[in-house]
């Protein structure tokens, strides 16, 4: 589904919770290719998720409430994908 989305070559690429059906190492390996994505073709990604640990290595987390957004926050310090557990 990736190679799909990326083959497009978007701007902006959305996935909604790429890792939720995934062991840890597996969905580990799924980050670490959106990783590069970003790196290589200048791809900015918003990834959905529920997973506090895998927002450690963003950017900027956007949380939502009620349809709302109710904080922003940047991380000052973001971890990459073999940093992250679960």
């Amino acid at each position: 589904a990736i190679a799909r989305a990326v083959a497009k070559n978007p701007v902006v690429l959305l996935c909604d919770e790429p890792t939720g059906a995934l062991d840890s190492a597996t969905g580990i390996i799924v980050l670490e290719v959106l990783e590069r994505i970003n790196r290589e073709l200048g791809t900015a990604t918003v990834l959905i998720t529920h997973n506090a640990d895998i927002a450690d290595m963003a950017d900027r987390v956007i949380y939502l409430s009620d349809g709302l957004i109710s904080k922003v926050r940047r991380n000052e310090h973001k971890k990459s994908p073999s940093e992250l557990h679960w």
